[in-house]
C-alpha cells in the first residue's frame, strides 16, 4: 500500500520572507492489522482555532488519533484498498477504533464492522479511485472528485471496487446535538 506523500510546509525565515520549512514525505503513517487494507497518514493539525500559522515547525509527531485536536483541526490522507467480505465478517471494529483513541465512537450491531461517528465536521475530497459511504439506512458512491461534508453522522468508507481509494479529510472539531448510537 502506497502511504509515500510529499507534504511542503511553508514558514517564514527571520527576515519575515516566505520560505519552505520542510519538504519531504509523509511520516505520521498508521497502519493496523485490526482494519487491514487501510493507513491513515497524517499532514497537520492545528491546536486551536483561529489556527496560528506562526506557530511549530511540526505538529504531527504524537501518535496518530482519529480525532483533532480540541478546538482544532486535522488534515489527513485515508488509503482504502479494496475489502475483501470474509475478512471484514471477522474484524472487531471497535478494538481498532481503540487503537486511534475512538473506541466508543463505533457504533454497535451496524451493518459494517467499522461504522463509526466522529464529533467533528469533516470535509473530505475523493482524490483517486470509487468508494461507498455507508450511512445507516442508505449508502453513496463516490468517484474521484466528489466531495462529502460529514457532519457529526453515523457512516462507514467501505471500498467494494477494484482499486485503491484516496480521500484527503480536514476533520474539524466540533459539536452538536447528533443522534442516538
Amino acid at each position: 500500500m502506497n502511504t509515500d506523500f510529499r507534504r511542503v510546509v511553508t514558514g517564514h525565515d527571520g527576515e519575515g520572507k516566505a520560505i519552505v520549512i520542510s519538504d519531504a514525505n509523509s511520516t505520521n503513517v498508521l497502519q493496523r492489522p485490526n482494519r487491514p487494507g487501510v493507513a491513515l497518514v497524517n499532514f497537520w493539525q492545528t491546536f486551536e482555532s483561529p489556527a496560528r500559522f506562526d506557530g511549530p515547525e511540526e505538529t504531527v509527531d504524537d501518535p496518530l488519533i482519529l480525532h483533532p485536536p480540541k478546538g482544532g483541526s486535522v488534515f489527513r490522507f485515508v488509503v482504502f484498498e479494496p475489502e475483501d467480505p470474509e475478512v471484514m465478517a471477522t474484524l472487531d471494529g471497535r478494538a481498532a477504533f481503540a487503537e486511534m483513541g475512538a473506541g466508543a465512537n463505533v457504533v454497535a450491531g451496524a451493518r459494517h464492522p467499522f461504522m463509526h461517528r466522529t464529533d467533528s465536521v469533516d470535509y473530505a475530497v475523493i482524490v483517486s479511485g470509487k468508494i461507498k459511504m455507508l450511512l445507516d439506512d442508505s449508502e453513496v458512491t463516490l468517484s474521484a472528485g466528489d466531495v462529502v461534508v460529514q457532519r457529526g453522522t453515523n457512516h462507514a468508507w467501505s471500498n467494494q471496487f477494484d482499486e485503491t481509494c484516496v480521500i484527503a479529510f480536514v476533520l474539524v472539531d466540533g459539536e452538536g446535538e447528533t443522534g442516538a448510537t
